[in-house]
């Protein structure tokens, strides 16, 4: 196995991994709810599900 001759500096290594950030998700809106979500994801409002701005499970009333 190959080795180094001499070791990286910490600041020579740091410079390399400088790049590996953490990204902000992209969000959408949706037309239908006006709701701010992750795109390709079911999100709720007032307890609905909705999915694509159609809504796929109603928020039931518990007695």
């Amino acid at each position: 196995m190959p080795n180094p001759k001499r070791k990286f500096s910490k600041s020579r290594r740091d410079k390399r991994r400088t790049h590996y950030k953490a990204e902000a998700p992209g969000l959408t809106t949706c037309q239908a709810t006006g709701a701010v979500h992750l795109p390709h994801r079911a999100y709720t409002v007032d307890g609905n599900i909705y999915y694509n701005g159609k809504l796929l499970v109603e928020k039931t009333a518990v007695a």
